[in-house]
């Protein structure tokens, strides 16, 4: 089946100039001419069961949708492509209020002298709606299917359903700008202060079109779609020029900070080697000229081995408590094989993550027992270690998911102070074990 079947035919008339001219190319009959993807592959489930349609937002983004509806699988029915929206080109300037012209401000990054750190700085992002959490200042949902007459123009998806979605995020932390040099320069003129653009690619994917639907609650074959919207975007970022990292990611819950309730995630590409996948590449390169092997597939082996931190385990993956856990409630997920980005998975490997991400989820809600016998939505950070693009090193990696939360009981919060905050030095309030353990009391450890 052919991925982009329809696509051209559809599109035309949805763009306006700015994006024609940024975004697509002319094949002289006003259509939007799409190439196919440069590194993305379909397994054999994916190709008969999930459907990628692609299409630009109004303002120039992109904007996919991954279907996994038998009408929308077979052609049958087809998505909305064109957004109704009149917004401005992403990148277009601005007439300020004294009738100044203002150029679009691209987010800049900057380097710590301490640490190495470079530091993504956006503006923009000040003005993302807020829908969740004490802090909410809007009352539509820009992540739910097209409804007519809905708050915050209508939303970021064309079509009044949809299965999984996946665009560029109109507030993004980093973003690359057609014609603007990506070389670092100073601050000042001080050596001191090195600055560059943000040149990297922030992205959203949203899970489903129910708001009120949890992660958790998501069937098994719907987690399925999002593990391929994982591979599919790894695949298709790694091709962009300036990309070192690809960090799909989930912040769930308002007291982990999240704007939008909608169940979704995210996919942060950064021009750089993210600090903490730096301090790891450095041990695992370490381990592997001193041993000559893989500290990632050491970890998971000994952890086996031990069998007490196990919590779970299917044919191709394996969930443990490291023993070196930070956080009250922390479990890291790898691969049995060895794999080094998501992209790499295959079949097999996708329904078998997407299985144990379900069970994990669920449990995960279960911990916290508050008497009732109910537990909790936990709010919690799922973060995909990926091996680097173009750093050498990557060969030494491996790829593991490290899953958290700063909850530490049913009404107790596990802050990040003095310690944590100031000096990177975590002190734990449990130990491993009970982790552990807790988990073990929740459901069987062999899901196959």
């Amino acid at each position: 089946m052919d991925i982009n079947d329809g696509f051209n035919d559809a599109l035309g008339d949805g763009l306006n100039d700015a994006q024609n001219h940024q975004n697509a190319t002319d094949n002289n009959n006003g259509e939007y001419s799409y190439n196919s993807y440069k590194s993305y592959k379909q397994g054999e489930y994916a190709r008969n069961h999930i459907r990628i349609t692609a299409t630009k937002l109004s303002d120039g983004r992109d904007f996919f949708y991954l279907d996994d509806s038998p009408d929308y699988v077979s052609g049958l029915k087809t998505r909305e492509l064109k957004d109704p929206r009149k917004l401005a080109y992403r990148f277009a300037s601005h007439i300020d209020a004294d009738g100044n012209e203002v150029q679009y401000a691209a987010p800049q990054m900057r380097q710590d002298p301490l640490t190495g750190d470079w530091i993504p700085m956006s503006t923009a992002r000040m003005n993302r709606p807020i829908t969740a959490g004490p802090g909410a200042l809007t009352k539509g949902n820009p992540l739910a299917a097209r409804k007519p007459g809905s708050a915050y123009q209508d939303g970021e998806v064309p079509d009044t359903d949809y299965d999984v979605v996946v665009f560029e995020n109109r507030f993004p932390s980093m973003v690359q700008v057609p014609g603007v040099s990506r070389e670092p320069h100073y601050l000042n003129g001080n050596p001191l202060w090195k600055q560059a653009p943000a040149a990297g690619r922030c992205e959203v994917i949203c899970f489903g079109p129910d708001e009120n639907m949890l992660p958790a609650q998501l069937p098994v074959s719907r987690l399925r779609t999002v593990v391929e919207a994982w591979a599919f975007r790894t695949a298709e970022i790694s091709q962009i020029d300036g990309i070192e990292q690809i960090f799909p990611f989930e912040n769930h819950g308002a007291e982990i900070g999240v704007t939008l309730a909608h169940p979704h995630g995210q996919v942060y590409s950064y021009p750089f080697i993210a600090p903490r996948l730096e301090q790891e590449l450095r041990h695992t390169q370490a381990y592997f000229e001193r041993t000559g092997s893989n500290l990632l597939k050491d970890l998971m082996l000994s952890e086996i081995d031990n069998a007490s931190r196990i919590v779970m385990r299917n044919h191709s993956w394996v969930a443990y408590v490291p023993a070196a856990a930070r956080w009250p409630l922390e479990v890291h997920v790898a691969p049995v094989r060895d794999v080094l980005s998501l992209d790499q998975l295959d079949d097999q490997e996708r329904w078998d993550l997407a299985q144990m991400y379900s069970t994990l989820l669920r449990r995960g809600n279960a911990f916290f027992d508050k008497g009732d016998g109910l537990g909790m939505d936990l709010p919690y950070i799922a973060a995909w270690h990926q091996a680097p693009l173009h750093d050498p090193r990557r060969e030494n990696y491996r790829l593991n998911l490290q899953f958290f939360s700063f909850r530490r009981d049913v009404n107790k919060i596990k802050y990040l102070a003095g310690s944590e905050s100031g000096m990177a030095a975590w002190v734990s309030d449990t130990t491993p074990e009970l982790i552990a353990q807790r988990f073990h009391e929740l459901g069987a450890v062999d899901l196959d």
